[in-house]
């Protein structure tokens, strides 16, 4: 059995204090390999048409600490697997900060694929909607049912949003653990893409220190010993 994230609709909830309760769903059997040889044949929403392959979690199966991104990029597209571009090389980086291995950490994304516009020959990220993002958190509930993580990491506005279950305010959340399922946490920071958009040299400096703060915190909640 696995489970998913049922949350408040209250008050507290909308001002980002509510806990989020686990609920029993069904799960396919068997473990993460298993279920990423499922998830090649997705066709629960149509981004599947376009996109190269289904690019799905990597990561050790008891892994402490679950990073949850957006979507897969162009080069995650095309290697089928996450977090291997630019934003992949920055997450690397500030992981290294941090002193967190990558190769312990779990590392996944909210929709398996890549959504895009076309461009001459470039192909032009687009954030996945609601509709996108509902369908595939079929997937991410047996990431999270399988690894059980003590810590999840939305890097984000879209996985906060995919983790919640409603749309909340990345500034509300961002630097701060809040409880989360069965026993864990979530702790929510920026998205690693959103350093590199930073036009202006000092800004982009500034923000990269704090996201490897936010690093350094996510290693502390994790390995509190």
């Amino acid at each position: 059995m696995g489970w998913t994230i049922a949350a408040s609709n209250g008050p507290a909830a909308r001002a980002g204090n509510a806990r989020p309760r686990a609920s029993k769903v069904e799960t396919l059997p068997g473990g993460l390999q298993e279920v990423r040889h499922e998830a090649e044949h997705c066709t629960r929403c149509h981004l599947y048409k376009s996109a190269t392959q289904t690019v799905f979690g990597e990561g050790p199966q008891d892994a402490r600490i679950m990073f949850v991104g957006e979507q897969p990029g162009d080069q995650e597209d095309l290697a089928g697997q996450p977090f291997v571009g630019p934003a992949g090389k920055m997450l690397d980086a500030a992981l290294k900060e941090a002193e967190l291995d990558r190769s312990q950490v779990y590392v996944t994304n909210a929709v398996k694929h890549f959504k895009f516009t076309p461009r001459g020959k470039r192909r032009i990220h687009q954030k996945p909607n609601m509709g996108e993002i509902r369908p595939c958190r079929w997937w991410l509930e047996h990431e999270l049912g399988i690894v059980k993580p003590k810590l999840v990491v939305a890097l984000g506005a879209t996985a906060l949003t995919a983790l919640m279950q409603r749309t909340e305010r990345l500034a509300d959340f961002r630097g701060r653990a809040v409880a989360f399922g069965d026993g864990q946490q979530l702790y929510t920071t920026v998205h690693p893409s959103y350093l590199l958009r930073i036009p202006d040299a000092g800004s982009k400096q500034m923000e990269t220190a704090k996201f490897v703060r936010d690093m350094r915190q996510i290693r502390k909640l994790a390995y509190p010993d």
